[in-house]
């Protein structure tokens, strides 16, 4: 069912514990826009605080998932001091890294399922999703070279992880627009499917998981396998998962899981998100391991 909340440029659809965020501006290929850019991070507030909500799938509407920056201003698009006013450069932060920041603290699991084409912040959103699924009419390209600018969205951070350093650096610095085959092989996205085939294959992934685990025990896996990405020494992924382990298995949810598994019946997992996540967490803004 929809959200009673209405949106301009996003649309909020949830449906057996599934969210649907689609990106709304077909006209114009879901141009990424300021409002868009507010929204996403609303959505993402009200979704993490929403314990009926187990995961999340952004997709785009129409024949596009995202076009990139809204070009309307012409020439002085990416001119932030003309738009934004005067001010320490350093203190300014990019509208991309703010919504792929939130998207990377997300409480639950992302599927991007890319619909069709997919250029700059509208490739680098996806980057701190978790599972990225295209149509065999998705199109992507890390463009910023062909703009004159640079990389944004955090993507610099993010690519090389995901892709590996020599293809994001191929990808970045020519610019180019590739296939969705070609983002398959380079371990852009994990499958590439028939148009018809994307939502019904992203949400089978997203009920597959709302449907036989525990939520916070998917809270918890999730940041601890991407705050680990950035761990100098497996030391660090042994701290935190020994924690992990020690509290949770005194919690219900292990408790369940393990008597739903001896029983032969689907598990019944009461921890919720919202309020039952150990107090461990977020481990990674302690200055330093208990």
């Amino acid at each position: 069912m929809s959200d009673s909340k209405k949106y301009q440029d996003i649309l909020y659809d949830v449906e057996d514990g599934v969210l649907t965020i689609t990106l709304n501006r077909p006209d114009k290929l879901n141009a990424f826009t300021g409002v868009m850019l507010t929204e996403i991070i609303d959505a993402m507030d009200r979704a993490d605080a929403d314990d009926e909500v187990r995961a999340i799938i952004f997709t785009g509407a129409g024949r596009g998932f995202c076009a990139g920056a809204d070009l309307s201003r012409g020439a002085s698009t990416f001119n932030m001091a003309e738009r934004d006013g005067e001010g320490p450069v350093d203190e300014w932060r990019d509208g991309g890294g703010r919504v792929s920041l939130r998207l990377f603290e997300s409480k639950k699991p992302l599927i991007a399922a890319v619909n069709g084409p997919a250029a700059g912040v509208g490739v680098t959103m996806q980057l701190p999703m978790d599972i990225r699924i295209a149509s065999t009419e998705a199109r992507f390209g890390l463009v910023f070279t062909r703009r004159g600018v640079v990389m944004e969205a955090c993507s610099s951070w993010f690519l090389p992880r995901i892709v590996g350093i020599s293809q994001a650096m191929e990808w970045v610095m020519s610019g180019r627009v590739f296939p969705a085959d070609e983002a398959l092989k380079g371990g852009l996205v994990s499958q590439v499917v028939a148009p018809d085939d994307l939502l019904p294959t992203a949400r089978a992934i997203a009920r597959e998981i709302a449907e036989n685990t525990s939520a916070v025990s998917v809270t918890l896996c999730r940041h601890m396998m991407w705050k680990m990405l950035g761990a100098d020494h497996p030391m660090e992924a042994h701290k935190i998962d020994s924690r992990g382990i020690r509290t949770m298995g005194q919690l219900p949810d292990a408790y369940e899981g393990v008597q739903s598994f001896l029983e032969k019946r689907p598990g019944n997992y009461t921890m919720k998100p919202s309020t039952d996540i150990p107090d461990f967490f977020p481990w990674w803004e302690e200055r330093e391991f208990e």
